[in-house]
């Protein structure tokens, strides 16, 4: 699927910063095709580019009470404003969900996902 076909389903703006800019969205998998993730938009966050990235490389974990969870190694490192706003202070937030609650994210799915993560 693709952002777009998540439009009516999402709010146009990252579920983990809240960036709003369409531009630099993109609808992430939770489970990927390659792990038998379905094309559904239950199987899908709109995300950032930079927080799409994160998740995909396992910095980022959604659980499935919609907490964001940062890895440890990046919660412990010092660097710019970008690690210190754009990860570190994202950790336990809530993810904004769909309005419809039909929309929401998988709880399996993000199971399924952070199992992996936490891995």
């Amino acid at each position: 699927y693709t952002l777009p076909s998540m439009a009516g389903a999402s709010r146009p703006t990252c579920a983990i910063c809240r960036l709003q800019h369409v531009g630099l969205l993109d609808a992430a998998h939770i489970v990927a095709d390659s792990d038998d993730g379905e094309a559904r938009v239950t199987n899908g966050i709109a995300l950032c580019k930079i927080h799409h990235a994160g998740y995909d490389e396992n910095f980022i974990g959604i659980s499935p009470d919609y907490k964001v969870h940062i890895n440890h190694d990046l919660l412990e490192e010092v660097d710019g404003p970008m690690l210190t706003h754009g990860f570190q202070a994202m950790h336990l937030t809530e993810i904004a969900l769909p309005v419809r609650k039909a929309d929401w994210p998988s709880k399996e799915s993000l199971d399924q996902r952070f199992a992996s993560f936490t891995a």
